[in-house]
C-alpha cells in the first residue's frame, strides 16, 4: 500500500473521529464527507493512536511536573476528551439513557436520539471517566508513567476497533441513523481493523509489560465488545452510532483494567 494512500486514509479517520485539525488536499473535495469505512477501516487504529498519543504525551508532560499521578491521569482523560469532542462519551451516554431507561424498542431509541442527558446517561459517563483515570493512576503507579502512556495508546487503537467490529456483527437499528449512514464494513476491512489493532497492540505491550499483558489487550476488547453486541442486539435488534461510541467507551476502560491486572 502506497503511503500516500495510507496518510489520506489516517486524515480522514482522524477528522471523523477527533477534532484535530487537518486541512484537506486541494484535489481532496470529499475530505469532509462521511468516510468510506471499507476504505479507511484498517486506519481506524492507526487513529487511535494518534488519538492516545495526544493523551499519553499531556500524561508524561504533568508527571514530569511531578504533579500527583491522580491529577496527571485526570488531565491526561480530558486531553483524550477535548482532542475527540467527547464522541465516544456522547455516545455513551445516550446509550445508558435508551438501554437503561426505555420500555421497548422504540422508546429506546427514541430516548437515544433524545440530545438531553438523563440519569443512567449521567451514571455511566461519571463512572466511565472514573474508572479510566483510577485505571491510569494505577499505571503510574504501578508501571510508571511510560509504560502508563505507552498503555494508553494501545488502549486507544483496540477501542476503536472493538467499535468497527460492531458495526459489522449486528445491523442498523434504524435506517436513519449515524450507524446505518455510515455502512456496514466488509468483513475483509473489518479483518483489516482488527489485525491492525492486535499488531499495534502487541508492538506496544510486548516489550514493556510481556505476553500477559498483550492477551489482556487482545482479550479485553472482545469480551466488551460481546457484551455490547448482546445487550444491542437484544434491547434494540441491531446496532447505532451511539452504541459504537459506548463500545469503545467499555473496550478502553477493560483494555487499561486488563493490562493492570495481568501486565
Amino acid at each position: 500500500m502506497q503511503p500516500d494512500r495510507i496518510a489520506t486514509d489516517l486524515a480522514c479517520a482522524l477528522r471523523f473521529y477527533s477534532r484535530l485539525p487537518l486541512p484537506a488536499g486541494r484535489d481532496d473535495a470529499q475530505a469532509f464527507a462521511a468516510p468510506n469505512l471499507d476504505r479507511i477501516a484498517y486506519a481506524i487504529p492507526l487513529a487511535g493512536v494518534v488519538i492516545g498519543l495526544v493523551g499519553g504525551l499531556v500524561l508524561l508532560a504533568a508527571t514530569a511536573l511531578k504533579l500527583p499521578a491522580f491529577l496527571a491521569a485526570a488531565l491526561a482523560v480530558t486531553a483524550l476528551v477535548l482532542t475527540t469532542g467527547a464522541f465516544h462519551e456522547d455516545g455513551l451516554a445516550d446509550t445508558a439513557d435508551g438501554l437503561g431507561g426505555g420500555r421497548d424498542r422504540a422508546q429506546r431509541l427514541a430516548i437515544m436520539r433524545d440530545s438531553r442527558i438523563g440519569t443512567y446517561g449521567a451514571s455511566a459517563l461519571g463512572l466511565a471517566l472514573l474508572l479510566r483515570i483510577g485505571a491510569i493512576e494505577a499505571l503510574v503507579t504501578a508501571s510508571g508513567p511510560l509504560r502508563a502512556a505507552l498503555t494508553l495508546v494501545a488502549a486507544a487503537a483496540a477501542s476503536r476497533a472493538a467499535g468497527i467490529l460492531l458495526l459489522l456483527a449486528l445491523p442498523p437499528a434504524r435506517s436513519d441513523g449515524a450507524g446505518a449512514a455510515l455502512g456496514e464494513p466488509s468483513p475483509e476491512a473489518a479483518l483489516a481493523c482488527g489485525l491492525v489493532a492486535a499488531l499495534v497492540t502487541a508492538v506496544i505491550l510486548l516489550p514493556s509489560f510481556g505476553v500477559g499483558a498483550v492477551f489482556a489487550g487482545l482479550i479485553g476488547p472482545l469480551l466488551a465488545l460481546g457484551v455490547m453486541m448482546r445487550l444491542s442486539g437484544r434491547l434494540i435488534g441491531g446496532q447505532t452510532g451511539d452504541v459504537a461510541g459506548a463500545t469503545q467507551q467499555v473496550a478502553e476502560i477493560v483494555f487499561l483494567i486488563g493490562v493492570l491486572i495481568f501486565g
